[in-house]
């Protein structure tokens, strides 16, 4: 039985105000002393990573369909492990599916699985007594959701908050706070730096969160919440482990660690937080490479993992680190493991926009005004350390940026609808499909064998062989 006080955040729709205020609720209760862990739900890292900044420890993304939502509560249980409140962040509205399966994917469906109480966020800038038909309908539309009360954001004026207030007692549902139009400002950086802010802790970031926090504990009613929180039963699992599923995985031989580079900053990694925990579980010892200042490899960096939140924004700054650039082009063509996700596909890249990148692949770059966004079903064409050939995967897409090939002579993935797509080279794994390692983690044993087998010639394996 883990017993974690909780909350679900969720909103009518998008616009609400329901991310602001989920980082402002975990800064706020930081700053409390309590502690904090904070999740978002679908493949968000960028809200991810500010949750976390504002909990003080990783921010973890929470995606029935990358994951499947079986493994929903126990990730909540493992990341919340020993804090006194965890606040889930919605996507889109509470009933929302970006996949049209909302029975398993929505926020309502993580709610459930999580027999949380669910806080909606609405913006009540045009609505009056209204407001309680809306609510009553989220409320209703479940019989299975428990909805625990609201929290009214772009509230006019007091007679406006009275108004409301009234309608929604009226039906029996509490307000735990009201917020005036002017008491969530739009402070945190633009979303084009991606995660960077957030993990770096940048003086514009920690401000922000801490301006949010501010703005919640004048404002919302912090004690009403955690007793809601505190309200919920045992979660129905127990907590995840990085040690699941791996107990057909022959361990690595006995000797040193192999070291794995994770890229990301010393305030995170580009990577879902369970990654870095399962590669430590098969055996490796995990130190952080920050692609945007460090210009070496860390000592005796045996593989590297490129994560999905490195942002495509920092390309100048990418190209500009040229020793690193060398270094990660050594480290490939000595055989070495490379998993490369998202934008780090692009940075394996021979150039992008004109700027030089690490030339591991012989592919061109370009970023386009458009976002690309959207999970796949994809097969795997190239048995590769990420995957046995013939492997389906869930995972998700989400770039401006194109290469030239799209695929290697070895490509990647397949999915319907699409050309194959990425490269698999030597040890080289780069695609701009993102996983969850947590719903795979067979594959940080793969890589860590990997690893092993290519410090050792004589175990190395051929050109193309998984390991």
């Amino acid at each position: 039985m883990t017993v974690v006080p909780r909350l679900v955040l969720s909103a009518p729709s998008s616009g609400h105000g329901k991310n602001a205020l989920a980082i402002g609720l975990l800064a706020a209760f930081a700053a409390r002393g309590v502690d904090v862990a904070g999740f978002k739900v679908g493949p968000d890292q960028v809200d991810a990573a500010y949750l976390g900044l504002a909990a003080g420890r990783p921010g973890r993304v929470l995606d029935p369909r990358l994951v499947g939502i079986d493994r929903i509560a126990p990730l909540v249980g493992h990341g919340a492990a020993g804090a006194g409140l965890a606040v889930v962040q919605g996507s889109m509205g509470l009933y929302d599916s970006l996949t049209g399966r909302p029975q398993s994917e929505s926020t309502a469906a993580v709610a459930t699985a999580l027999r949380s109480p669910v806080v909606l966020v609405v913006d009540v800038a045009a609505t009056g007594q209204s407001v309680a038909a809306l609510v009553h309908g989220f409320r209703s539309y479940d019989e299975q959701l428990w909805l625990g009360g609201v929290l009214l954001t772009r509230v006019a004026s007091d007679r406006h908050e009275k108004l409301l207030r009234e309608a929604l007692d009226d039906i029996g549902v509490p307000v735990h706070g009201a917020l005036r139009r002017q008491d969530l400002p739009a402070v945190l950086p633009t979303r084009r730096y991606g995660t960077v802010p957030a993990l770096a802790r940048t003086p514009e970031a920690v401000r922000a969160v801490r301006q949010l926090g501010e703005a919640v504990a004048a404002t919302v009613e912090l004690d009403q919440l955690l007793g809601l929180a505190r309200s919920a039963p045992p979660l129905p699992a127990p907590p995840w482990t990085p040690q699941a599923g791996r107990d057909d995985v022959v361990p690595p031989p006995p000797g040193p660690r192999p070291v794995v580079a994770v890229a990301g900053t010393p305030g995170g990694s580009y990577s879902h937080a369970e990654t870095a925990e399962l590669l430590r579980a098969a055996g490796a010892e995990v130190v952080t490479v920050d692609p945007l200042h460090d210009e070496a490899l860390p000592v005796g960096t045996g593989a590297l993992v490129v994560g999905g939140g490195l942002p495509e924004s920092y390309a100048e700054r990418l190209s500009a680190n040229r020793r690193l650039c060398v270094a990660v082009a050594e480290l490939a063509r000595d055989g070495r493991p490379v998993v490369a996700e998202g934008a780090g596909l692009l940075w394996l890249a021979r150039e992008l926009d004109g700027l030089p990148m690490c030339g591991v692949l012989d592919a061109v770059g370009t970023r386009r005004d458009g976002l690309v966004t959207g999970y796949r079903e994809a097969t795997a064409l190239t048995g590769s350390l990420v995957a046995p050939a013939g492997t389906v995967v869930a995972g998700h897409k989400e770039h401006r940026g194109v290469l030239t090939p799209r695929a290697g002579a070895r490509p990647a993935w397949s999915w319907d609808g699409g050309a194959p797509e990425g490269f698999v080279w030597r040890g080289v794994h780069a695609s701009q499909l993102t996983l969850h390692w947590a719903a795979y983690p067979g594959l940080a044993d793969r890589l860590v064998a990997a690893a092993v087998a290519a410090a050792d010639p004589a175990t190395a394996r051929p050109e193309g062989v998984p390991a």
